[in-house]
């Protein structure tokens, strides 16, 4: 055996001590006893990790794992405590967990059929499993890959900004055709509400017309689009000398988890031949949901629709969905050839790198089939409706108290609200990092109509009312200090 070869069971043993070490560290952030998260400075978290040493003389294996591994863990976002209602990021489901895995060991990229064969497949069905739902799949069979009339297409790709992107450029593929040679024209216009994902405008810049390309929908106080005012902003566009091709809108909105109302903008798009993109990263999953999944009315009227399986499907990061009623349009968006890795002669399959941004692309559906394949689709529903329920049950808590205030009813998982005693919108600001800092619980905020409030992603299945009773109380606390005084979290 060659000097530095691996003995059969390095490998076995080094897994079984970082799965111990993980379900162990699983375990404990989901009591709640530990916090959420320790603030360190870079510098001191880099010397506790030792990054230096392990770079220049390696030796790290299953009997000192724990000298790297337990300060990583130990400074990590703890999101599998209930305490983490922060960002919109899924806590991982153990099937997704084992999907990557086995990504990490076959390690299929996927951009030709022969590099992931399994994984190709796995993707496809996933797809058509979305499309489904989306209403643009009608097949009997989810492994049906003909071009069946009402089937759609899509691909899974690296987060939702990628979708997003490749949705903006099938959008002027549809509109203009020969931009990808010739170049993008230098008037075309999005309509999107100021609540949109900063993607969508990354997505027109980087498509070549700028970020000033995208005019803002009419929107009410809570930032929702005004679907019966976008006429006004289509003829300004129009005077202004510019071309409207596509509206983009939120289902649901990354501030307020408030939905646009989709089948009233489809209406208008179709009135003026425009492609209507639903940016559903979050909120699609509402569409798993008997109770929840008319806040998609009309989504089967759009062109495209966005929809991260990271946020709402317990898939970890990252599973994003770029979703097409007509299949056209996503081989569309590209128009690239590579004769070293796309190859014309007949193959039992179909390559995935035609379709996406990517390339070397990971097995992502493996992560989501994996959870679907332990919990099935309708435990999966419920998943997305109970996280729905909980926190209408904590928007009624918070809004029975006499010193905090909701500016809306959720309509979502996420849930904006104010420490009444402290006013302006720098209090709340100070509010927020003083919780953070004392990692108790781990909260955001967000402005809605120039005013902030703190704000909830009720994530974990384990958060519970005595978890935002327990909060309410921290927020008290907080506030008896010098709030206004408090500055940026400090290291731990």
């Amino acid at each position: 055996m060659k000097p530095g070869t691996p003995t059969p069971s390095t490998f076995f043993e080094l897994a079984n001590r970082v799965v111990a070490t993980l379900d162990q560290y699983r375990q404990h952030s989901q009591t709640g006893e530990e916090k959420v998260l320790r603030h360190t400075a870079v510098g001191p978290l880099t010397q506790t990790l030792d990054l230096e040493k392990w770079i220049r003389t390696g030796g790290l294996d299953h009997t000192n794992l724990e000298d790297f591994l337990a300060p990583y863990l130990a400074a990590s976002q703890h999101v599998h405590s209930p305490a983490f209602i922060g960002h919109q990021v899924a806590i991982p489901h153990r099937g997704a967990i084992m999907g990557d895995l086995i990504h990490g060991v076959t390690n299929n990229a996927m951009a030709v059929y022969e590099m992931g064969p399994s994984a190709t497949v796995v993707e496809r069905v996933i797809i058509n499993w979305m499309l489904e739902k989306a209403g643009w799949f009608s097949s009997d069979q989810l492994s049906d890959f003909s071009a069946h009339p009402g089937n759609g297409a899509g691909v899974l790709t690296h987060g939702g900004s990628l979708a997003n992107l490749t949705a903006v450029l099938a959008a002027r593929a549809a509109a203009f055709p020969h931009a990808w040679q010739d170049g993008t024209p230098d008037n075309l216009v999005i309509i999107a509400p100021a609540a949109t994902h900063y993607s969508i405008a990354r997505a027109a810049a980087i498509a070549g017309m700028g970020q000033n390309a995208v005019y803002p929908a009419p929107v009410n106080a809570l930032d929702q689009l005004r679907a019966g005012q976008l006429e006004s902003v289509y003829r300004r566009a129009c005077d202004d000398g510019k071309t409207v091709f596509m509206v983009s809108l939120n289902a649901c909105a990354t501030a307020t988890g408030l939905y646009d109302p989709i089948d009233e903008v489809a209406d208008f798009c179709a009135a003026h031949n425009l492609w209507l993109h639903v940016d559903g990263a979050h909120g699609a999953s509402a569409l798993l949901s008997d109770k929840y999944r008319h806040h998609l009315n009309g989504v089967s009227r759009a062109n495209s629709l966005t929809w991260d399986a990271h946020k709402m499907l317990r898939t970890s990061a990252l599973c994003a969905a770029i979703l097409f009623k007509d299949p056209a349009a996503l081989g569309q968006a590209f128009s690239q050839e590579g004769s070293y890795i796309f190859y014309e002669e007949n193959h039992p399959g179909f390559d995935v790198g035609r379709t996406t941004i990517e390339c070397t692309k990971a097995a992502l559906g493996a992560k989501l089939f994996m959870v679907l394949a332990i919990e099935g689709e309708k435990a999966l529903g419920q998943f997305v409706e109970k996280q729905y329920d909980d926190t209408r049950t904590f928007y009624e808590l918070i809004s029975a108290q006499s010193d905090f205030e909701c500016p809306y009813q959720p309509q979502s998982n996420i849930l904006c609200f104010r420490y009444l005693p402290l006013g302006d919108n720098q209090a709340q600001m100070n509010l927020r990092q003083e919780i953070v800092r004392r990692g108790n619980f781990y909260i955001t905020t967000a402005i809605i109509n120039q005013t902030r409030y703190l704000r909830l992603a009720v994530m974990n299945p384990l958060t519970s009312t005595a978890t935002i009773i327990a909060l309410l109380d921290e927020i008290r606390t907080c506030a008896k200090g010098k709030i206004s005084d408090c500055t940026a979290p400090k290291s731990g």
